[in-house]
């Protein structure tokens, strides 16, 4: 449930609500405006008949709402309002459109710091880049691992970058924490729940990427178990699903999604084209239709030499090709009303 409080309250009547609600099994999440006061409440469900009537007895009380989605700290009930996320001096969300472009494996030191170069003269300010790889096959590259963090590192400190790197083990969070500004979870690992609620407990803006094949509702509880723990900083990132088209493109990329999570959720939402389609000549075209769906930004693999990349050469965009996407986004999202980073 959701709990409103008149504009101007105290906070002894609002810590009066919150211990009626902890003292009946409730767990509680603020979101606190300038005037108003938002408290989620969730858990104790046999209770909400007596709870809600006991809490609008309380001065101070305006209504209590019931939350029926059966994610709550993402739904739009508990927040109207979008989530803006803080990376330094950026935001995610809200009217900056910001872009993540990058290798999608960290290969050598010489390849990352070419392409981060590559990436900051173009006016982009956050770099992708794996140092560790969930692969299909177990004989494929698993990433350069702790020496490629070191690399991501490097490249920040010479560029300015911010970097966004992917984490697939609970045992390494502390690790990867310590190198990156936002930590992504892979579609392969969308509900690993303890590697959700390991990154978690990190101050860090968690990139959560949509599994294979889970349905919204899947992705969006995915991403409350996040919440739930406590680190609301969650980018939700659209990377394609798996459907019965195998050779034109290598995933559906559903874009529908963009509203729908918009209008379900409050979370800032990214879409990843290269992924999403598997195919280079297909990201330019997916790109511009994820802006004008409403994406808060794009995730794009880059790379100098596509034929030699370690993995998932036919996705990644040339730097000609990158400089020409960014251009068009330029344009689309001026359109749009959004801002630059």
């Amino acid at each position: 449930m959701i709990v409103v409080m008149k504009p101007n309250q105290g906070e002894d009547v609002i810590q009066k609500v919150v211990k009626k609600l902890q003292n009946n099994g409730y767990r509680i999440y603020e979101s606190r405006g300038v005037n108003n006061v938002l408290i989620a409440a969730v858990g104790g469900d046999d209770k909400y008949d007596y709870i809600k009537q006991a809490l609008e007895s309380i001065d101070g009380v305006e209504r209590v709402i019931p939350i029926f989605a059966p994610y709550k700290l993402a739904s739009r009930e508990f927040r109207k309002e979008d989530t803006v996320i803080r990376v330094g001096d950026l935001s995610i969300g809200g009217k900056q459109l910001q872009i993540m472009a990058g290798p999608c494996a960290v290969e050598s030191r010489e390849q990352l710091l070419e392409i981060a170069t590559l990436v900051r003269d173009s006016g982009v300010r956050i770099l992708r880049g794996g140092a560790y790889k969930p692969r299909t096959s177990p004989y494929a590259f698993h990433g350069l691992e702790e020496k490629g963090l070191e690399y991501l590192a490097e490249a920040r400190e010479k560029t300015g970058l911010y970097i966004v790197t992917e984490v697939m083990d609970p045992r390494k969070v502390e690790l990867v924490a310590q190198y990156a500004d936002i930590l992504q979870i892979g579609a392969r690992n969308m509900q690993n729940f303890p590697l959700l609620m390991e990154v978690a407990k990190y101050n860090k803006p968690v990139l959560l990427k949509r599994g294979l094949s889970a349905t919204i509702e899947e992705w969006i509880m995915a991403a409350e178990y996040i919440m739930s723990q406590g680190n609301h900083q969650v980018i939700l990132c659209e990377r394609g699903i798996r459907s019965f088209e195998s050779i034109y493109t290598r995933n559906l990329l559903d874009l529908s999604v963009v509203p729908i999570l918009k209008e379900l959720t409050h979370l800032p939402v990214i879409v990843d084209p290269s992924h999403g389609t598997g195919k280079w000549r297909l990201v330019a075209p997916m790109a511009r239709a994820a802006i004008a769906a409403g994406a808060d930004g794009l995730m794009i693999e880059v790379h100098h030499h596509p034929e030699e990349a370690v993995c998932d050469g036919p996705q990644c965009l040339k730097p000609r090709v990158f400089k020409e996407l960014l251009k068009e986004v330029e344009k689309i999202a001026s359109v749009m009303g959004r801002t630059g980073d």
